[in-house]
This record gives C-alpha cells, sequence and structure tokens, in this order.
C-alpha cells in the first residue's frame, strides 16, 4: 500500500514537518520512516529548487516505509501548483481555503484537461519526458489534494468544501485557526475544541481524512485520541531546538555538578 492509498483509506498515518531547506532533512526523516514528509512552501525560505531537491532526497532513501511526499503551497495557486507537481510530488496542500470554489480550483489546478486546467510538461515527475505517456494517465487519480481550513469563513464553509469531488483531505491549520478565532495559540480553549470538532465531523461525515500538525508529545496524544486520521509529528526547527535545548542543559548540569 502507497502513502496515497492509506491516506484515502483512512488508516493512521504519522508525518512529519519539513521547513528548513537541507536535503538531508527530508533524507533523514525518510530514514526514520514517517509516513510522510511535508515540505513547507509557505513559512519557509525554500524555492522550487530547494523543494525539489528535498523530494528528490526523500525519494532516493532505501527505506521499508516508502514515504510520500507533500508540499505546502506558499497559496492556492495554479502557477505554483503545476511546477510543484512537475517536481515530483505526491500531491499539495493549499492554505486558506476558505470556500467550496477555493477547493474546487485546488482539485482543477492537479488535473490534467480535461478533468482540470493543470498545463502539460516534462519534469522530474514524469522522467523528464522518458515516462510522459504512463504518467498522464494515472497522474489524475494518484495526486492527493488537501485543503488547510484555518480561518472563520473555512470554517463556516467546511461541509461544502470537503464535499468537493477530488479533494482528498482537510487540515486544521492550528496557529492560524486558533488566531483566527481569538485564542492565539490557545489549542486547548472550548471554541478552538469546537471548531477542531467541526472540521473532524464534516471530513469523516463523507470518509475523507483530517489531518493536523502537533509540535509537543501531549499534543500528539491530544489529537490522536481526538479522532485524527493523519498528524504531523513535529517541525524540524523544533526538532533542532528541543535536541540543542537538552544537550545545553546536560552541559549546564554537567558544570555545575563537578563544580560544587
Amino acid at each position: 500500500m502507497t502513502f496515497v492509498s492509506n491516506l484515502r483509506n483512512r488508516e493512521r498515518l504519522v508525518g512529519t514537518w519539513v521547513a528548513l531547506s537541507d536535503p538531508a532533512i527530508g533524507e533523514i526523516s525518510a530514514h526514520l520512516e514517517f509516513d510522510a514528509v511535508v515540505i513547507d512552501g509557505e513559512h519557509s525560505t525554500n524555492s522550487i529548487e530547494t523543494l525539489t531537491e528535498i523530494a528528490r532526497a526523500v525519494d532516493a532513501a532505501d527505506t521499508a516505509s516508502d514515504p510520500g511526499t507533500i508540499v505546502r503551497l506558499s497559496e492556492n495557486d495554479s502557477t505554483e501548483i503545476k511546477r510543484v507537481l512537475d517536481a515530483g510530488v505526491d500531491g499539495v496542500m493549499a492554505p486558506m481555503i476558505d470556500t467550496p470554489e477555493d477547493a474546487r480550483a485546488l482539485v482543477e489546478a492537479t488535473r490534467y484537461p480535461p478533468d482540470g486546467v493543470r498545463g502539460v510538461g516534462f519534469g522530474r515527475a514524469n522522467e523528464f519526458g522518458l515516462a510522459f505517456p504512463e504518467y498522464v494517465d494515472r497522474a489524475n487519480d494518484e495526486l492527493v489534494t488537501i485543503a488547510q481550513i484555518e480561518t472563520e469563513s473555512g470554517l463556516e464553509n467546511v461541509e461544502e468544501i470537503v464535499a468537493v469531488d477530488g479533494l482528498d483531505g482537510l487540515f486544521v491549520g492550528p496557529a492560524d485557526l486558533s488566531a483566527a478565532l481569538g485564542h492565539f495559540g490557545e489549542t486547548e480553549s472550548d471554541e478552538f475544541l469546537a471548531a477542531v470538532d467541526r472540521i473532524l465531523e464534516a471530513g469523516h461525515a463523507v470518509d475523507k481524512p483530517v489531518a493536523t500538525l502537533a509540535f509537543e508529545d501531549e499534543e500528539i496524544e491530544r489529537w490522536v485520541d481526538r479522532g485524527f486520521d493523519f498528524v504531523l509529528a513535529g517541525v524540524d526547527i523544533d526538532y533542532v531546538k528541543s535536541g540543542g535545548r537538552r544537550a545545553k542543559a546536560a552541559f549546564d548540569d554537567a558544570i555545575a555538578e563537578r563544580d560544587e
């Protein structure tokens, strides 16, 4: 089973979030056997070149898990989507999806005509043209599209958004959604949890997975228990910070004990 089929079957999946631009981060993530690597193209310095190199590093890693690669776009833009998909990733996640029209535009941008408006060209996705006919035949069915629900408008329209044909799932953006609800970072507030439950219910009512991002171990457990199908368990930047803090604290403790 592939990441795409597991996601669509609503298997419980764990992923990681890559914001740093070094392909080694993607390669390490693959070797850690995450089900998916989400590469951030919105709040990062990643370019189309670095996104491609990270995806290539994930694919090249010799692992049993064969993780999927998803790019979080900077915006729901058909030109950006075309370039990202040509780079050979498994799908895209678009921020700030507020209406079903936004969701339909997202889906159409990932499909070749007559199902959509994706431009046709050679790229890594089709082995630079060497596997072009085979790729075009299957791409419309195999690429993943995920809509981020992170605004009041997106929340109000979530039932209509998730019902859009061809949309594979939803993603709760915890930072932006909590801010939009007036409770920035307060992911345990009653209003935020009610919003989360509405999004989960909307997705599951049409048998589509719902994902989110967790920064702490306690959040991972909380979101799994809440019913999320796909949890991104941390961000590479935070892994570096937390590891660095632990190492620095261990050194400080050792010095303090030595000087007693």
